[in-house]
Order: C-alpha cells, then sequence, then structure tokens
C-alpha cells in the first residue's frame, strides 16, 4: 500500500518537551525519563526539543512556578512569592517555537508542567491554596493559539492507545499537509489529498466525510486559499473524534466491497467474520487490516492501494495491535 508515501519523503518533524529528551532542564536541575512510547515515537519521527523556562532565559536551578489566578486570568509565577510574572514572555516564546520550526507537526508535551502541560495543570489562588486541576500550561495555550490544527498530547496520555495513535494520526496526516501545501496547491491537488485520507476520515467521523465530500464537488470554482484552509480544519477536527471499533469497522466493510468480485465466496465469509471479530472486541484492528491488505497484494486496485487508511503509519510502531 502507498498511503505513506506520497507525502513522506522527509521524516514528519515533532516538538518535545527538553527534559523529555534528556536534558536536565527541570527547575532542580533534573531530567525526566521518557516513557516507551514517547521513545519510540522519538525513533520513527525526527524531535526537536524546547524548553519554555530556558528559552526566556531562566537558569537550572531556578526557583518553581506554577499557575496562579482565576480560570480565564490564569498566570504563571513564581511559587514563593507570586511576584515574578512569566506569562507573557512564555507565550512570546511559543511564537518563537512556531516560527522556528515550520514543518513541525506534532509536540510532545510535559504532563503535569505549568508551562508545557497538556491539560488538568494545577492552578492556585494568590494566597497559594489550590483551586482546581482544570488548566493547560501557558506554553502549551499559546502554541494551541497560535496553530490550532497542531495536534498536541503530553507525555502521561501518550499511555493510552487510542490517544497514542490519535496523535500519530493527526502529526503525520498534518506532515502531508505542510508538504501538499510547500510543493503548491492547486484544485486538482486538494482532491487528491482527500481521495487519500477518505477512508481515514470515514473510520474518525462520518458527517466530516460527508461534508468534505460536499465542500470539494466544485473546488474549481471557490477562493483556493479560502477552501484549502476550511478544508483543512475540518479534516483535522475530524481526526480528533475518537474512532471506535464500530467506526473502524464501517470504513472497513466499505473497502472490502472493492473486493466482491475479486475473491470467492469463502474468501469474502471470512473477511467478513474477521471484521465482526474486530468490531465485537475478539481480535485487534490489525487482523483485518492484514486480511485487507492480503487480498489487494494478490488482486491490486489503484483506488484502494493509495487510501492511507490502510498504511496511515509505520507497522513497527505496533499502533493497530492495540486498538
Amino acid at each position: 500500500m502507498s498511503g505513506q508515501s506520497p507525502d513522506s519523503a522527509t521524516k514528519p518533524l515533532l516538538g518535545i518537551g527538553s527534559c523529555l529528551a534528556g536534558n536536565a532542564v527541570r527547575y532542580n536541575g533534573d531530567s525526566k525519563s521518557a516513557n516507551q512510547h514517547v521513545r519510540a515515537l522519538s525513533e520513527h519521527f525526527d524531535t526537536r526539543p524546547f524548553c519554555p523556562e530556558m528559552g526566556i532565559g531562566l537558569g537550572v536551578p531556578r526557583p518553581p512556578i506554577r499557575l496562579v489566578g482565576d480560570v480565564d486570568t490564569v498566570r504563571i509565577v513564581d511559587v514563593a512569592s507570586h511576584e515574578h510574572d512569566y506569562t507573557d514572555k512564555i507565550q512570546a516564546f511559543g511564537q518563537q517555537v512556531i516560527d522556528s520550526a515550520p514543518r513541525m507537526c506534532g509536540y510532545i508535551l510535559v504532563k503535569g508542567s505549568p508551562s508545557c502541560g497538556y491539560e488538568r495543570v494545577k492552578r492556585y489562588a494568590d494566597d497559594g491554596r489550590l483551586m482546581g486541576s482544570d488548566q493547560s500550561g501557558v506554553f502549551t495555550a499559546a502554541l494551541h493559539a497560535i496553530d490550532p490544527l497542531l495536534p498536541l498530547e503530553d507525555d502521561g496520555r501518550l499511555n493510552d492507545p487510542g490517544l497514542r495513535e490519535s496523535f500519530v494520526t493527526r502529526a503525520i496526516t498534518y506532515h502531508q499537509w505542510k508538504t501538499l501545501r510547500e510543493s503548491g496547491l492547486s484544485a486538482q491537488k486538494l482532491i487528491a489529498f482527500y481521495t487519500r485520507h477518505k477512508y481515514l476520515v470515514m473510520a474518525h467521523h462520518v458527517p466530516s466525510y460527508k461534508a468534505l465530500g460536499r465542500m470539494l464537488a466544485d473546488a474549481g470554482s471557490q477562493p483556493l486559499e479560502e477552501l484549502a484552509d476550511t478544508f483543512i480544519a475540518t479534516l483535522m477536527n475530524a481526526l480528533q473524534q475518537r474512532a471506535t471499533r464500530r467506526s473502524h469497522s464501517n470504513a472497513l466493510f466499505h473497502i472490502s466491497g472493492y473486493l466482491k468480485k475479486r475473491i470467492t465466496d469463502a474468501q469474502r465469509q471470512r473477511l467478513a467474520t474477521l471484521i465482526e471479530d474486530y468490531r465485537t472486541g475478539k481480535v485487534p484492528l490489525i487482523v483485518p487490516i492484514t486480511l485487507l491488505k492480503h487480498h489487494f497484494a494478490d488482486t491490486p486496485d489503484a483506488y484502494i492501494d493509495q487510501q492511507v487508511f490502510l498504511d496511515p503509519y509505520h507497522d513497527s510502531l505496533g499502533l493497530r495491535n492495540q486498538l
């Protein structure tokens, strides 16, 4: 299958918390041990480490910082006095990171960090009382505000197989999109990009699958840049919807329809049984996918061969063994 190849001449680039990359940049001079999933992703992606605190000139060791204030007016300040406010500088560093790494297609954040935690970061009152765990880090929020399509996850959430698979899928798709934009956009290229991603979108969010088809029906008659912006926002939002066994099975059955006249009745029944076994939780996703790929290897189909759904990332990541 060629789902990975059309847009993958270079490895996708991920930003990563510098401490997760093994650098001793935490406030106490330590690094943070990356879990096995972060290490695995680092083998399949290019990674570039960033540390917001070091980036704004704070040294190691340094006084610890925390989030303080109301939900809508949270600031990042020193723990000891709450008098040293680093919010604006860390937000500005987010823009520096985006500007310095235009190829970046995802970011692995640091769980619980007041600067680069993904969510549920602790927030305190001015008097030091814990008010809740309801925030993203200031750097994280800045990244999202600057580039809302950039896939973000922290090292803790990547322990979840579904969230890990979603992050990888979105990061690779965003890499492919950026590569397409660099090559020069046209209505024809936009349609071809969606054609490759149709069943991947279907597996995540059928309403978006239908909306994107309608959106591109008269692509040549619409302002291209406006169409492209709406298209990729819709597609990336669709991929952020968590795919389920039922939604994956829907895509599998649609793809299997292309084999209707190519395989025997017994083979079709075996394939249908495996897809149903996946839907009901008896086997992982990799099982029906492998059989589908086997049949299409024997009886190639140019349309199916280009579908990213069958090969969205390297098999060695093992993500579909756990779904």
